[in-house]
């Protein structure tokens, strides 16, 4: 699902992706290249974001990879969100940046995710071995953001 669909059409994807739960691709992405990780590396990192959430803002859950131990690839990767009522979660706002540059690795992830008002769903991506930091977005209806910082490495 691209972000530039319209809202109409948005919706009936998201529906239809609910009903099915599972990702779109059939081949493992590629969400990062070895180049942006060696650089990343590099450059020290994605700084932890500081931040206070805003009361109600929505919450962005990590439930796959386990990331108490080192990640293999392929790996699936699921993530929830959960707005509060009476807002809705916005999908068309999420965003995945990637390390210290903060690439945006948003498209890459949308063109093979199963995306939807609960999450997002990736039934296998490959990333080069290394460590490797994220710091993912969402709003809901009522403005409010969240941020959730990701770090893992894969063996």
């Amino acid at each position: 699902m691209r972000a530039s669909l319209p809202p109409s059409l948005t919706t009936l994807i998201a529906a239809i992706a609910m009903c099915f739960g599972t990702a779109l691709a059939a081949a493992p992405l590629a969400l990062i290249t070895e180049e942006e990780t060696r650089a990343s590396i590099a450059a020290g990192g994605l700084p932890m974001p500081r931040n206070t959430p805003q009361p109600g803002a929505p919450k962005i859950e990590l439930l796959s990879p386990d990331l108490s131990n080192t990640v293999s690839v392929p790996t699936k990767i699921e993530v929830r969100f959960k707005a509060d009522a009476p807002a809705e979660l916005k999908p068309e706002t999420f965003r995945a940046l990637y390390g210290a540059f903060r690439i945006d690795i948003t498209q890459r992830l949308l063109g093979v995710a199963t995306v939807t008002r609960e999450g997002i769903s990736v039934s296998e991506a490959t990333l080069p071995a290394g460590r490797h930091q994220l710091l993912l977005t969402v709003t809901d209806s009522l403005g409010r953001a969240t941020q959730q910082f990701v770090s893992f490495t894969v063996k």
